[in-house]
């Protein structure tokens, strides 16, 4: 199941590794605290290469996480696990950020389109 939340960061843990059947893993938790009318405090976490992305967020960034809910069993107890795929930084108005002020958005030329050939439309 695909949820996104949207929430104020409050908390990022230290990187957590082990050794499993598979290899080695790393995962980072970080808590968010949802900005409805009665707040919720959510753990959430991030696996693999997937850490990095938390690197460029600081504790009291307003964030949008896209991530997947799971549980499982093991030795007839069931845990969940909330996993991100994507973290987006968002405006306290709960917009994505604005891009940078000295290149207007209209001045970005779309990409070329290419040919069957793979060759662009552009004459050079």
């Amino acid at each position: 199941m695909s949820v996104e939340l949207r929430g104020k960061l409050i908390k990022k843990l230290p990187v957590v590794s082990g050794e499993g059947r598979n290899g080695p893993w790393q995962k980072q938790e970080f808590v968010i605290e949802t900005e409805d009318q009665f707040p919720k405090k959510i753990c959430i976490s991030v696996w693999g290469d997937r850490i990095r992305s938390l690197e460029g967020f600081a504790e009291g960034d307003v964030v949008k996480v896209d991530a997947n809910i799971e549980s499982r069993e093991y030795n007839e107890r069931w845990y969940t696990d909330v996993r991100a795929w994507r973290i987006e930084r968002i405006g306290e108005d709960g917009l994505p950020p604005m891009p940078p002020a000295d290149i207007p958005p209209g001045d970005i030329p779309p990409p070329a389109e290419e040919d069957s050939n793979g060759e662009g439309d552009l004459p050079f």
